[in-house]
């Protein structure tokens, strides 16, 4: 995907919580998507995702399909 342009400032998952802070923090995009990155080292890079596939991964979490 390309590089989309980030609309909102990034926000920590609230899973960063506690001794094992393993996690991302993610902003919007203009295009719906969202802007990830690791909480630990924001300025290793970005991975974006559309629209789509954002809410794809948000039904999977709330499925049980990702996230531990």
């Amino acid at each position: 995907m390309k590089h989309a342009e980030i609309v909102t400032g990034f926000k920590k998952s609230t899973a960063s919580q506690g001794a094992a802070q393993d996690c991302v923090d993610v902003a919007h995009t203009a295009d719906g998507g969202r802007a990830v990155r690791d909480s630990k080292d924001p300025a290793a890079g970005l991975q974006f995702y559309g629209p789509d596939h954002w809410a794809a991964f948000i039904d999977g979490v709330k499925a049980g399909t990702f996230g531990g």
